[in-house]
């Protein structure tokens, strides 16, 4: 009889408790996130020096985007979750004053309560980012005319809350909708008690709202949009164990022993992460895994060991975001690189030709020596001769500029490839300046016809036959080949000169690079071959380039054959 009053007295409690749980779960569902810091100092164990919250109180301010900090009676933060960094870890009372009477530090809104359950007072402070306050004071500033949205941002407007699924009303001081925006919203008046229910009572509304008074319009600008998550309710585990202890300590003693070995098992790979993100936290992208991480984690065939098997999503993961992050990394210090070599000679480009135009200015200006006709001649030639050259320098960075943002005008017609690269290259073979390299053109039989600007296409073979002159030495051949393979028209220019080295080759069309193997620094911003690619790129072509040091460079150029034209019926050999 006694263990059957006991039974219907421990049933009893066990149902008042769950009832006492769902009541409690069902009010801060409703109060959120008002209520619940009552809830959370209920739930928390304190003391002067230390605070412990359930996890998953932590949990629902972490999905909620809310912040919780405990501080002690000497204005120390004892206990902090999910706090910005910009947040103090010690108060002085002026600040906990000013936080008690406006409700707010700096950009965030906070909600205080004292704690009183232990000998001295601890001080709990909830608080979060106002997004919507921002959002909707920028949406006054940017829309309002009058108090009001005027008629010509109205569909920009819509447009802008729909895309964010939110919704905006404007009010007067009567609680009547004046204008609505974004998603469609039906209230046409509100009653004088509803907005501030909306406000405490957020459970029970779908949308979260922030109100801006204009005062000098008496208007209110109402932005509704959607909570960020839903209420999670609070666990009933101490109730389940109030209720499984009477069952006895060995089923107790079972689940602690399960529990220490699933948290060794599954808590032990947690380590191994965390001294993974404190190497990417510093940078060290390139050795994710020490060695002895290594045999702790795979067998010697290769495997993951069978405690690690759980995780092996998160261990390719982060293998591969390594990877990622170390590649990112090694670009971004080869552009750095770029950058600061491109800046190096451009700035040696444009002081040599300044230089000389410096001193031939001095010279006139001075007025202390007698010219003849043909000195000054030759002085005016030398002052012209460097400002095109910096003129032309200029133009490369504009044209490069504008070949990237697509600002070039570009009118394409029929043209004979074969015909045209022959002029292009017998220009240079009567260049005077160019006796110390020899010109070769060969060709395919058949017409190639392609479709293609002139203009641009011809500044495209310069900049590829200059590149060719200017890196190498004396007595270099530079053979130029037109002609068909696999569809496509084909242009190579091939040299038999110096070559290039990796480096040079891999960066070779990107803009304001200089190759590393030469010896004297050659004219130029590092603009030709990335503007050479951008024409190539234009016409729907491609560009690519072979070359070992030592052993000359190819630089080979396919087009889409023009489709009204026929196709010659040669071919070119492709390497």
């Amino acid at each position: 009889m006694l263990l059957l009053f006991a039974f219907v007295l421990v049933a009893v409690t066990t149902i008042f408790l769950l009832l006492s749980q769902i009541m409690v779960n069902e009010d801060l569902k409703r109060t959120f996130p008002v209520g619940s810091l009552d809830a959370i100092i209920m739930d928390t164990l304190t003391s002067e020096n230390q605070a412990e919250v359930p996890k998953h109180w932590e949990r629902q301010l972490k999905e909620h985007q809310y912040w919780l900090q405990v501080v002690n009676s000497k204005g120390e933060v004892v206990y902090s979750a999910n706090a910005p960094d910009d947040l103090p870890r010690s108060y002085a009372p002026g600040e906990l004053l000013r936080m008690q009477e406006t409700k707010r530090y700096g950009p965030y809104d906070v909600m205080i309560k004292l704690d009183n359950s232990v000998p001295k007072s601890v001080l709990f402070m909830m608080g979060f980012k106002n997004e919507g306050a921002v959002a909707v004071e920028t949406l006054f500033e940017q829309y309002a005319s009058g108090g009001v949205v005027g008629e010509s941002d109205m569909a920009r407007l819509n447009e802008e809350l729909r895309q964010s699924q939110r919704s905006l009303q404007i009010i007067n001081s009567e609680g009547e909708a004046l204008q609505s925006f974004g998603e469609p919203y039906t209230i046409r008046r509100y009653e004088p008690l509803e907005l501030i229910r909306m406000k405490e009572l957020q459970g029970d509304y779908p949308t979260q709202i922030t109100v801006y008074l204009s005062e000098e319009t008496d208007t209110y600008w109402i932005l509704h949009q959607a909570r960020l998550a839903a209420y999670e309710r609070q666990p009933l585990l101490k109730e389940i164990i109030t209720w499984t202890s009477i069952i006895g300590g060995f089923v107790l003693a079972v689940t602690i022993a399960f529990s220490i070995y699933h948290g060794y098992r599954y808590g032990k790979p947690l380590l191994l992460f965390i001294s993974w993100f404190r190497r990417l936290g510093s940078g060290q992208y390139g050795v994710m895994q020490t060695e002895t991480e290594r045999k702790k984690l795979y067998r010697k065939n290769g495997k993951l060991r069978r405690k690690y098997k759980l995780y092996k999503e998160v261990i390719d993961g982060f293998n591969e975001m390594t990877a990622r992050l170390n590649e990112a990394e090694q670009d971004r210090i080869r552009l750095e690189k770029t950058r600061e070599e491109w800046m190096t000679g451009i700035s040696h480009d444009l002081r040599t030709p300044l230089s000389s135009i410096q001193g031939y200015g001095h010279l006139l200006e001075s007025g202390q020596y007698s010219w003849t006709d043909e000195e000054l001649q030759a002085m005016g030639a030398t002052i012209r001769d460097k400002s095109d050259y910096m003129i032309e320098l200029i133009q490369d960075f504009s044209l490069a500029f504008q070949l990237k943002n697509k600002k070039v005008p570009f009118e394409v017609h029929s043209v004979e490839l074969r015909e045209f690269v022959r002029r292009t290259v017998l220009r240079y073979v009567n260049d005077i300046t160019m006796e110390r390299v020899a010109f070769r053109y060969e060709e395919d039989d058949a017409p190639v016809w392609i479709s293609a600007n002139d203009k641009w296409f011809a500044r495209m073979l310069d900049n590829v036959l200059m590149n060719a002159v200017r890196h190498n030495p004396d007595g270099t051949t530079v053979t130029v080949r037109v002609g068909t393979a696999e569809g496509q028209a084909v242009v190579s220019v091939n040299d038999d000169g110096v070559g290039m080295d990796e480096e040079t080759l891999r960066n070779l069309f990107e803009r304001y690079y200089r190759g590393t193997n030469t010896e004297e620094q050659t004219a130029g911003g590092g603009l030709g071959m990335s503007i050479a690619r951008s024409i190539a790129l234009a016409h729907h072509g491609s560009i690519e380039a072979e070359s070992k040091p030592g052993e000359g460079t190819t630089v080979t150029l396919r087009f889409p054959a023009d489709a009204r034209k026929p196709l010659g019926s040669g071919s070119l050999p492709v390497a």
